[in-house]
This record gives structure tokens, C-alpha cells and sequence, in this order.
């Protein structure tokens, strides 16, 4: 018994997520656990699902089942997020200027900057003292 499905990763900070889709009854599993349980921070699972909505699909005809690893919940909110948006491209590729035009397509590129000799963090540097 095979699915077909439509995969998209997406990436944010130190966060990976494979998104799968498929038509389906509106399932939403993020590592094994329902998307509510996963993401419990408010306005979170709107934000993942904007890229549906924007595409004028139903939540309720599709299903979503995640794989992220890494990062903390902002980095894989928004690594989901881009996985979804890639996915939904995979299974239509004529909403890719919706996609776009909403900025679901743009990979956050911004990562943590690395720390520099001499300094407490990368930029913050020890307190001058006189003498």
C-alpha cells in the first residue's frame, strides 16, 4: 500500500524539517504527536499553516505528517513552514507566485554568528577598564 505524497524540507537556523502531504482528512503529526500538542505556542500553527491557506487549499482535505529536528520552536516553526510551502509547490507548481508573493519560498538564511577571540560573545566585548 503506497501513498502518493509531496515532500518539502525546509530549513531555519539549526532546525530541519521534512513536511510530507497528502490528500487525506486533515491530519496534522509532528514527530509522531498532534500539531496542537507540538506547538503550543499561540498564533505557532497559524503561521505553519499560512502557506495552505494561502494557497486556498482545505486544511481539512489535506494531510500533513513532519519530521524536524534541531533548533528551538521558532526555528522549527519556521522550518515547517517553509517545508510546507515547498511541498504544496511540489503538488502544484502554478501557486509558486502565490507562494512567493506571500514569502513562504524565502529561505531566513540568518544563523547564529560565531564568537570571536577576545569578546564574551561574538560582538559584546569585555568592559574597558582605565586601570
Amino acid at each position: 500500500m503506497s501513498v502518493q505524497y509531496y515532500e518539502g524540507i525546509g530549513r531555519r537556523k539549526e532546525a530541519t524539517a521534512r513536511v510530507r502531504l497528502m490528500s487525506g482528512t486533515g491530519k496534522f503529526i509532528v514527530n509522531e504527536k498532534l500539531a496542537e500538542d507540538y506547538f503550543t505556542r499561540l498564533g505557532d500553527l497559524e503561521s505553519i499553516l499560512a502557506p495552505v491557506d494561502a494557497a486556498g487549499q482545505e486544511r481539512s482535505r489535506l494531510d500533513i505528517t513532519v519530521l524536524v529536528k534541531g533548533g528551538g520552536v521558532t526555528g522549527q516553526t519556521d522550518a515547517v513552514q517553509l517545508g510546507v510551502a515547498r511541498a504544496l509547490v511540489k503538488m502544484n507548481g502554478e501557486l509558486t507566485p502565490v507562494m512567493r508573493k506571500g514569502g513562504f519560498l524565502t529561505r531566513d538564511a540568518r544563523v547564529k554568528e560565531r564568537k570571536k577571540p577576545g569578546l564574551k560573545r561574538a560582538r559584546k566585548a569585555p568592559t574597558y577598564t582605565k586601570r
